[in-house]
């Protein structure tokens, strides 16, 4: 069989030079490399997550990432508008390479940590006679050569543009920033994933790595936030008020450049702000090269297994447990969807995000708010009302309870002597509320109470019954399907239509909500009506006749009810 090459390589063979004068066997790199790429092409990666043809029949072998690249020249179209916003260099690319890190440094976690991480290269290269530099080179060229493609895709169209709308001083910054960047991303990752591996086993790690994709998810609207308020408008134009801990702001660093070669700006803050975006990347490269045997050494945890410690309930976590769910079946299947919902990576990965940009965006409203008002009138308004974004993890998160990397282990639904299959979905969404929900609730209801007052104790009981009963809609209106049943790659494009429409059926509720505050006892009243609603459409659903019941949504709720009874019986 013919080894297969590929035009990169031969790319990569004009910088020989540059590997030989480094020590690195380059005849022996560039095999690793091919072999690396050929391996490639059977990773999905996670923004491009479908392999198979909904026959099932697996789709001809060809590189999964480098087909996903059409999304992120999609995503550089949102690029365009900053780089024709004016002269302001340092505003508008710093709010360029801000989205640019955020994006380059997700993909990084979500799809090259295994990359970053694989213990293979030990296992079977360690064994020849190859020299250490040259496999670890071997890593590093293969993930900075991924992650190059990925910028060219992301910049590409917004850097043409700016070379014809700034020049070419403009492009050339640009193109060197880049690079500068990918590397000081690369150099950043591995340190964080070395200093874990430090201190925790590599389960950790594999659990960090979820945390910290979430964590750059929150950190971009946070980030734009604080970008955003490093300028203030003086009549109109941006003005750039120099502050100490502008200094560590990457995206500030990697801005500053334009400014002093293109509007001639060389005070010592945009002199000092430039020489860190050159020599912290470097810097940083050259430290982690020294630190490489290191950190292939703290790769060993990864391979060793380590014990899980099962906890255990105390006497209030059962008594809890009992009132939440009166059903042992129930108790059974909120019990199990909790510890899915815990050690699921993959459900992770997909649903923590959401989780908190329900938690960022009602207190981006907040401070937008009282940036334009004073405090006091901000607390005595019904900003409180905000709080129902924390609903829209929910749509997402019911379609999510479907699926599983695991779902191979769904048989047992079939075999399991249990005759009300509903518990299961029953004990399966409570977890979800008590497990990811209400925790993100809580936390929202007590800072509110704190900023408002007691005075929305009854409009957070509200939210709350709102959120249950929606919940159950959200249910009502999906597929049937047992908990963590369904394959990853099973979800289709149109679910997005279907998590967007049932976002909309948020403003119903709201406007409920918001006319109550205007009748007398009007939210006492509104209360009343959710909280029997919800007991209606969770208990007395299974005791009702299709023909008797008075809505749709009960309607629905009893099919709902006998497809799984059926389905429990074949």
């Amino acid at each position: 069989m013919e080894t297969r090459d590929f035009k990169r390589l031969k790319v990569l063979d004009k910088l020989q030079w540059f590997f030989d004068r480094m020590g690195v066997n380059y005849s022996v790199m560039r095999k690793i490399l091919q072999v690396k790429m050929i391996m490639d092409e059977r990773r999905v990666p996670t923004i491009f997550n479908q392999n198979k043809k909904k026959d099932g029949t697996v789709k001809k072998e060809s590189n999964g990432f480098i087909k996903s690249l059409w999304v992120y020249l999609l995503m550089s179209l949102f690029l365009l508008p900053f780089i024709f916003l004016g002269g302001n260099y340092l505003f508008q690319m710093s709010l360029i390479f801000g989205i640019i890190m955020f994006m380059v440094m997700t993909t990084m976690v979500s799809d090259f940590s295994t990359v970053l991480l694989d213990i293979r290269d030990k296992n079977i290269l360690y064994t020849r006679p190859i020299d250490r530099k040259t496999i670890n080179m071997a890593k590093n060229v293969h993930v900075m050569f991924y992650l190059l493609l990925l910028t060219a895709a992301l910049v590409g169209i917004p850097v043409l543009a700016g070379l014809f709308r700034h020049g070419a001083i403009f492009f050339l910054i640009t193109v060197i920033e880049l690079i500068l960047l990918n590397m000081f991303i690369v150099v950043i990752t591995a340190l964080i994933y070395m200093a874990i591996l430090k201190f925790f086993d590599g389960e950790k790690l594999k659990d960090i790595i979820n945390y910290v994709q979430i964590i750059l998810s929150l950190s971009i609207m946070v980030g734009y936030q604080v970008v955003v308020r490093s300028f203030e408008l003086v009549n109109l134009d941006i003005v750039f008020i120099p502050k100490w801990w502008h200094l560590f702001i990457p995206p500030i660093w990697f801005a500053a450049p334009y400014e002093m070669f293109l509007n001639h700006v060389f005070s010592p803050t945009m002199v000092v702000l430039s020489v860190f975006a050159v020599l912290i990347p470097i810097a940083s490269f050259l430290l982690y090269l020294r630190l490489i045997p290191s950190f292939e050494k703290s790769l060993e945890k990864l391979s060793a297994l380590q014990a899980q410690k099962e906890k255990k309930r105390g006497k209030i976590g059962e008594s809890l447990l009992k009132l939440i769910c009166r059903d042992q079946t129930e108790r059974a299947s909120f019990c199990f969807a909790g510890i899915m919902m815990k050690t699921e990576r993959d459900f992770k990965l997909r649903v923590y995000p959401s989780l908190g940009f329900s938690i960022v965006i009602p207190f981006i409203l907040f401070f937008n708010q009282i940036a334009s008002q004073p405090f006091a009138e901000t607390a005595a308004s019904n900003l409180y009302l905000s709080i129902y974004f924390a609903m829209i993890v929910i749509p997402s998160v019911v379609l999510m309870l479907s699926f599983s990397g695991k779902y191979k282990g769904a048989w047992i639904f079939q075999v399991i002597p249990v005759q009300n299959m509903e518990m299961i979905i029953s004990g399966t969404l409570k977890a979800f509320l008590v497990r990811l929900y209400v925790p993100i609730y809580v936390l929202l209801s007590v800072i509110f109470a704190a900023i408002f007052g007691v005075r929305i104790i009854p409009d957070l009981v509200i939210v709350f019954l709102t959120s249950c009963l929606y919940t159950l809609i959200c249910f009502l209106f999906r597929k049937i399907t047992m908990p963590f049943s369904e394959p990853f790659e099973a979800a289709k494009e149109s679910d997005s239509w279907y998590i967007f429409g049932l976002m909309l059926l948020i403003l119903p509720f709201f406007g409920l909500h918001y006319l109550s505050l205007y009748l007398p006892f009007g939210k006492y009243l509104y209360m009343i009506v959710l909280a029997v609603a919800l007991i209606f459409g969770g208990e007395m659903g299974d005791r009702l006749e299709v023909e008797k019941c008075p809505c749709v949504i009960m309607y629905l709720f009893v099919e709902n009810i006998r497809l799984i009874k059926a389905s429990s019986l074949n």
